[in-house]
């Protein structure tokens, strides 16, 4: 589980040059780019809010 989340902020990283470009450069490209990156993060943080969501059922009927 631990690893996902690793991989959420090192995905949310890799955002960064496309942020710069966008707000700092006005490059609209990096815009769409970051508009994809972003969708991407959202599945991959409701993929993690699924995983706690099942551990804490587990555990519940445990």
């Amino acid at each position: 589980m631990a690893q996902k989340y690793y991989e959420l902020i090192e995905f949310l990283k890799s955002l960064e040059p496309d942020v710069m470009k966008f707000y700092e450069k006005g490059q609209s490209a990096a815009g769409t780019r970051l508009r994809k990156g972003l969708s991407e993060l959202k599945k991959m943080a409701q993929d993690i809010r699924n995983d706690v969501q099942n551990i804490k059922t587990e555990r519940k009927t445990n």
